[in-house]
């Protein structure tokens, strides 16, 4: 089976989701802001020849002509990053600021976390933690060739992710704060990776959706734990699955101190859904955003934010 086929009651308009799913993704680079701005960037891609043009909705996310420019100066130097387009909405939902503690428990390879140092300015703290050792060789490598500095790099289970003291400079050692904010980009069933990854919908099956739902209640669950009242965390996954987004959002509200916040997404985007073959969730949950890739020629996407409220 299909698995896109059981998403069609979800999407407005189910020819153009199924057209846009089997069309290759555009290739999209992040200007990576630690190291040059978005003007200098794109005078470094003229210089080489480059064909782009800037995503609808935000200047620094070029859709290049052609593919990848991996082996051109302003790709090795640094300057752009090469990320799928609908996967910097997190990032953006999180807004870190400078100076602030900020959890990703899903990082490598590190995409959106060198967005968030970027958008951070390289100051404060970024904690990037995954589960899987190999993986974080390319975090590690992706955050030195884009300059960042202000990464600390975790290997846990998010779901038992523990805040360890530290050293302070010159100080005794001390409980470590809560973070101001956190991003889990959750493992899900990826068929919103579609347009890249054809193989992902091969390999899907409802089995896996079952059981990653209980590992990303888990991640959602401590991610609300390790943040302060007041403090943002933002639910994101590339999979159209209810189970897998609006079921989780509704398992974790119903356990933990925090509800769910409209936010002002800034590209075409659905309302998450109340309910789905038979299950019935919260209706905050509307307050998510769905990104189908007929809606911006992107991949498909799913992004919520919360807020932490006092215990």
């Amino acid at each position: 089976m299909n698995p896109l086929k059981r998403y069609l009651p979800l999407v407005d308009d189910e020819e153009a989701f199924l057209d846009a799913c089997g069309r290759p993704l555009p290739y999209v680079v992040r200007v990576n802001t630690i190291k040059a701005s978005a003007v200098r960037a794109r005078a470094a891609l003229d210089e080489v020849g480059a064909t782009y043009e800037p995503a609808d909705w935000h200047p620094g996310l070029l859709r290049l002509d052609g593919g990848g420019v991996g082996a051109t100066w302003p790709y090795f130097h640094g300057w752009l990053h090469g990320q799928e387009e609908v996967s910097a909405l997190p990032a953006l939902v999180l807004d870190p600021q400078p100076g602030e503690r900020v959890w990703d428990a899903c990082a490598a390879p590190g995409s959106k976390t060198t967005q968030l140092s970027a958008l951070m300015d390289d100051r404060g703290l970024v904690v990037g933690n995954d589960n899987n050792l190999g993986r974080l060789s390319a975090l590690r490598s992706n955050a030195e060739r884009l300059g960042v500095t202000n990464l600390a790099v975790t290997n846990e289970d998010a779901r038992n992710f523990s805040l360890k003291p530290f050293e302070g400079d010159g100080e005794e050692p001390h409980a470590f704060d809560a973070f101001d904010r956190a991003l889990v980009d959750a493992p899900c069933s990826c068929e919103g990776t579609c347009r890249k990854n054809p193989d992902a919908l091969d390999q899907w099956t409802m089995d896996h959706v079952r059981s990653v739902v209980g590992v990303q209640k888990g991640i959602l669950r401590r991610a609300v734990q390790a943040t302060k009242p007041g403090g943002t965390v933002v639910y994101s996954t590339c999979t159209f699955a209810p189970e897998e987004n609006e079921g989780v959002l509704d398992h974790v509200l119903g356990e933990e101190a925090c509800r769910l916040v409209g936010f002002d997404a800034p590209l075409d985007a659905s309302p998450g859904v109340t309910e789905w073959e038979g299950e019935e969730y919260d209706p905050s949950v509307e307050k998510a955003r769905r990104v189908y890739p007929h809606q911006n020629d992107t991949g498909g996407f799913f992004c919520a934010k919360l807020e932490v409220t006092a215990g």
